[in-house]
């Protein structure tokens, strides 16, 4: 299924089993962009089992300009407990960077939120590093809002597996 957009040559469409290899190539090269790749281990295999496994986790958009995969945002759902209602968690948005300033992450983010919208969701929530100031201004001029009461947590590898075994 593809989507049209407004933008000329730009489409979106939903991921599938088969774009496990694009899907990490991007990941990637957001990673890169972030200064993350160190922490990238995810492998085909394992997208394919979490994005279209037996219980799918996430879901993955494609953008493509001229038929060339050029973009991707991979989201979820979780749910408010104060509204009651499911909320889109974007995990990730990138536009590979020679094509940036042309609406195609503007048309991927308005795109999961008429999703959300569609979806009677409260909300759409995403993080964004401190130091991406070109993220910030545009996040502001679509009307996001910093929670800066807020402070992301994690548990994870060995702090995760020993909390874990402290349940009884």
């Amino acid at each position: 299924m593809k989507i049209e957009t407004a933008l000329t040559d730009f489409s979106i469409r939903p991921a599938n089993a088969d774009d496990c290899q694009l899907i990490l190539q991007f990941i990637k090269e957001l990673a890169e962009y972030e200064k993350l790749s160190h922490e990238v281990v995810a492998t085909p295999q394992i997208l394919q089992e979490s994005l279209f496994g037996e219980r799918p986790y996430a879901e993955v958009l494609i953008g493509e300009y001229q038929a060339t995969p050029v973009a991707y945002a991979l989201y979820f759902h979780n749910l408010s407990t104060f509204t009651g209602r499911p909320g889109i968690y974007l995990e990730d948005i990138y536009v590979q960077p020679e094509l940036r300033g042309k609406g195609f992450g503007r048309s991927l983010l308005s795109y999961i939120a008429k999703l959300a919208v569609e979806r009677n969701c409260t909300r759409v929530e995403w993080s964004v590093l401190d130091w991406n100031e070109p993220s910030i201004q545009f996040y502001r001029s679509i009307g996001a809002i910093a929670l800066d009461e807020w402070t992301v947590q994690r548990l994870h590898g060995e702090a995760l597996s020993n909390f874990a075994k402290e349940f009884a």
